[in-house]
């Protein structure tokens, strides 16, 4: 087992990983975020309703991320991360470029599903390679750097996204060869797969780090992680809960912020592309970033839930941006207003996953990274878009109240993340010391050491109060 700090990868070759990974994740949320500024476009040619519209945006690919992520979680913890994050850029960069190639309404429906189960493969290996590349007390910040890809690739997707629609409206249809006349939307998105196409090969020079920590190194069956997930159950329900309801509230609103400012302020979506684009680019990356600094300097101070007291104190700094900037008298006050809650809500993207690496042996990261991101997924952008989208229409059963649906969606979401993640500070100091319990294993030359562990999970006192 390598806890030795010189064992780790060179300062230089860590951040090379980390910063290849980030683009890996930019490309990724470039392809799953363009689609909301693209819904007049796609809507009109696909001939589809609002509804159609939304499951393309979400569901239909939440879903099969998170089922997929779960297999391909257990792959990162025993083959090579590096070439699973290669197949899956490859995978979902070929499905990006189908979407721009569907003509009917199924088979863009066929090709989101594909995007949603290349991407599942990233984030699982991606927070193991980084967690054995730096030691703890770095580890947030290099997680957070990584982590910085959703907004930028957020960000990037709305600028994308609103200076196509003003491409569009100059330039019209475009002839290709092969495919023949293309949309400017399907144009995006044959753009996107050939770029993705084209970075896969700078996975080559990632370098697969030594696994390390309690645990490294063994393959542990289905069963034992399940037990030991259960023994920490406390935790793992308050955190992925927790850190689910800031996710919540962050795709809820980014769906339709776009839409909120050209129904409530009359601004047109090529200027809501650009100005929000740039806030969440700008302002998600500062908030992410300043999460892991945050985390890692109260670490260094003895903090050993400061993982997930940085979620916490994110939840609070959110509150008051989320109730105010729906109901602003102008466009450019919302936007004003809005900058609290986009930093916030991004502090917890780096900080929730180095939460789980710190608690999880490390034949169970992949493993349990991905259970968090099944859950934080599936709710934040399966459930999330939706919510806000069905109280504007049963609750309030009028377009232009879609501010009242952001404040009441948003406020409630995050008041429950505030309870759980204050309630899982405890059980997360707890987890961390039964952690530390379970590497200690009695040396014997009979017992393998698979077999150990598992009798050391099986002993009383491990399991949660």
């Amino acid at each position: 087992m390598h806890n030795n700090n010189n064992d780790y990868p060179s300062s230089l070759s860590a951040w090379t990983t980390v910063s290849i990974l980030m683009v890996a994740y930019v490309l990724s949320f470039i392809d799953r975020q363009i689609l909301n500024l693209l819904v007049g476009p796609i809507r009109r040619d696909l001939m589809i309703s609002d509804t159609e519209m939304s499951l393309l945006m979400g569901l239909s690919f939440a879903i099969f991320y998170t089922v997929c992520g779960i297999p391909l979680g257990r792959l990162a913890d025993t083959k090579s991360r590096r070439g699973l994050i290669a197949l899956g850029v490859l995978f979902w960069s070929a499905a990006t470029a189908a979407c721009g190639m569907a003509r009917l309404y199924w088979q863009f429906l066929l090709c989101r599903i594909g995007v949603g189960v290349g991407e599942a493969a990233l984030s699982p290996a991606a927070y193991s390679l980084i967690a054995d590349s730096f030691p703890s007390e770095r580890r947030a910040t290099a997680i957070s750097v990584y982590s910085m890809g959703v907004y930028i690739g957020s960000g990037l997707a709305f600028l994308l996204g609103g200076l196509v629609i003003k491409f569009a409206s100059a330039q019209g249809d475009v002839v290709l060869p092969l495919l023949g006349e293309v949309r400017p939307w399907q144009m995006i998105f044959l753009i996107l797969g050939a770029a993705g196409l084209a970075f896969s090969l700078l996975m080559l020079a990632v370098r697969e780090p030594t696994r390390r920590g309690v645990g490294a190194g063994v393959a542990v069956p289905l069963s034992e992680v399940g037990r030991y997930i259960r023994s920490n159950r406390k935790t793992v329900l308050c955190h992925n809960l927790g850190f689910a309801g800031l996710a919540f509230a962050g795709y809820g609103s980014a769906a339709w912020i776009p839409s909120f400012f050209i129904r409530t302020y009359g601004w047109d979506a090529g200027h809501v592309g650009v100005v929000y684009g740039s806030l969440v680019a700008v302002f998600g990356c500062l908030g992410v970033v300043s999460g892991g600094r945050l985390a890692d300097w109260m670490a260094k101070r003895g903090r050993t839930d400061a993982n997930m007291r940085v979620g916490l104190y994110a939840a609070l700094g959110a509150l008051p941006s989320v109730l105010l900037f729906p109901l602003a008298d102008s466009g450019n006050l919302a936007a004003l207003l809005m900058v609290p809650s986009i930093f916030f809500l991004a502090m917890p993207f780096g900080v929730a996953p180095a939460a789980i690496q710190e608690v999880m042996p490390n034949s169970m990261r992949g493993q349990a990274s991905a259970i968090y991101l099944f859950v934080i997924t599936l709710l934040g952008l399966g459930v999330g878009p939706t919510a806000v989208a069905l109280v504007t229409d049963y609750v309030f059963g009028d377009d232009n109240a879609l501010r009242y649906s952001l404040l009441s969606v948003g406020c409630v979401v995050v008041l429950c993340s505030i309870v759980l993640l204050s309630k899982g500070l405890q059980p997360y100091r707890d987890s961390l010391q039964r952690l530390q319990q379970w590497g200690i294993t009695p040396a014997s030359a009979e017992t393998s050491a698979p077999q150990r562990r598992s009798a050391t999970l099986l002993r009383p006192g491990l399991s949660s109060k």
